[in-house]
């Protein structure tokens, strides 16, 4: 059943609902007023029994008078059913039409109980008899046949099935039409996505009218379409940028590996390359393969979904910049670095956080003249690295956190653009942000602010 359900449209399945809501309401409005009816008229039959029996019951010898001594029991004629009991319980008179004498009866006239209403059968037909007591002894019986009423029931009856066959083909037609005029909207929402889908053009949003929920349906999906093509674009321009970033490393390593082979395949052109320049290429060959790794690794880094990151736990962010500060005094000899950590816990991933301090203090490292000083601190989840480099120009800084930016005077060292990018990923999932500015006299500060104990989006 759930299966059929469920194959079914949207369509039926809202035409069935209506159909089915209009004919319950209509199959319990028949149902109650076939019970009201057939109530009202047992009622009627009852007062009308009782009304007979306590006539004849207040004086019993004025109605025999009046009937004759005793019923004819040849006589069929069906006609006004009564007749008198004695104290004895034996029938002293009344109407033509015999009534049967039952145990009940005999009860109320001989012992006095309570009136009593019965079933009895009366030649072909059922009769509804009331027997009640006669003051000083006996009893009256008065009988009744039901069936005219019986048969006025019954076709009231056939009417309401007939009316509610109507009604129920009525509602399915109303629920075909409620379903095509309630789910037009929805109907044009569907082609409008449809087409979307067929032609990728996101940039045309969804006709919106009104303020209803399929008004709300259709806004949630051009807010969905636009930060789809958001996100497109922002991904070709992320493919565009490292392109035009690997090609510059690719073509250097193309030409000296190019020379290389030359002079490999023509030994009379080795005197032409001395071993000092091809020392050099060599070099620069290793320094380009680098770059390409680390380019690699930080694209790596920016495109990484959420099911390959490390799980979130709390992280006591000292012990991450003190990592990060080991592994970077390592790559720059020349440096001094100046830290002073606060103990201060996040809830984060810890790799991502010591990339995120690592990236820093190589851009401060790059920056900072042989002999200078790096200067970390750290007090209450705000992250300070400040070098005492040239600084950045003010029309670079709202840039410097951008995918593939550099600035002017960093074009000419190795870089990808990418580590401060990397930097403001990392900050901003965890809840956080990260600024640049200028450090006092000279160089640059850079401040990461981490909220203590709260989770990473």
């Amino acid at each position: 059943m759930r299966k059929w359900w469920r194959s079914r449209s949207l369509h039926g399945r809202l035409s069935l609902l209506v159909t089915g809501a209009v004919a319950a309401a209509v199959l319990v409005v028949a149902a109650g007023a076939w019970l009201t009816v057939r109530g009202i008229q047992q009622n009627k039959i009852s007062a009308e029994l009782l009304a007979d029996a306590r006539t004849i019951a207040e004086n019993p010898w004025q109605w025999l008078q009046a009937q004759g001594a005793r019923p004819d029991p040849d006589d069929k004629e069906i006609g006004p059913c009564w007749q008198i009991l004695d104290p004895s319980g034996v029938v002293v008179g009344g109407s033509a039409v015999r009534l049967p004498v039952t145990g009940a009866a005999v009860a109320i006239a001989t012992a006095g109980h309570p009136e009593a209403q019965e079933k009895i059968t009366i030649g072909p037909g059922e009769y509804l008899m009331l027997t009640v007591p006669i003051e000083g002894g006996g009893a009256v019986q008065v009988g009744l046949d039901p069936s005219p009423d019986e048969g006025a029931l019954a076709l009231f009856a056939v009417l309401l099935a007939i009316g509610c066959a109507a009604g129920i083909a009525g509602a399915a037609v109303l629920g075909r039409t409620v379903a095509r005029a309630g789910l037009a909207p929805v109907d044009h929402l569907t082609e409008a996505v449809e087409d979307v889908a067929v032609s990728m053009d996101l940039t045309r949003p969804v006709e919106v009218s009104g303020d209803d929920e399929i008004a709300r349906l259709g806004r949630s999906v051009n807010a969905m379409l636009a930060a789809i093509d958001a996100a497109r674009q922002s991904q070709r321009a992320l493919v565009e940028d490292a392109g035009h970033e690997l090609r510059t490393p690719l073509t250097s390593i193309r030409t000296n590996v190019e020379l290389l082979l030359a002079v490999e395949r023509q030994p009379e052109l080795a005197h032409r390359l001395p071993p000092e320049d091809r020392v050099k290429l060599l070099d620069d060959l290793d320094a380009q393969v680098r770059e390409l790794a680390t380019l690699t690794t930080e694209l790596v880094e920016l495109s990484r979904e959420e099911g390959s990151r490390e799980t979130i736990e709390q992280v006591e962010f000292a012990e991450v910049v003190t990592a990060a500060v080991n592994r970077v005094r390592i790559r720059a000899p020349g440096l001094t670095f100046d830290t002073g950590l606060s103990p201060v816990t996040v809830r984060g991933r810890f790799g991502e956080l010591e990339r995120m301090v690592v990236n820093v203090l190589d851009n401060a490292a790059k920056w900072s003249p042989p002999g200078g000083t790096v200067t970390t601190r750290l007090t209450g989840g705000v992250l300070t690295v400040a070098d005492c480099g040239p600084g950045i120009d003010p029309e670079d800084l709202p840039h410097v956190f951008d995918r593939f930016y550099r600035a002017p005077a960093a074009r000419a060292m190795p870089g990808s653009g990418l580590g401060l990018a990397i930097v403001a990923q990392t900050a901003a999932q965890h809840g956080g942000a990260v600024t640049a500015g200028p450090n006092q006299p000279h160089g640059t500060v850079v401040t990461v602010r981490l909220p203590a104990d709260q989770a990473p989006r």
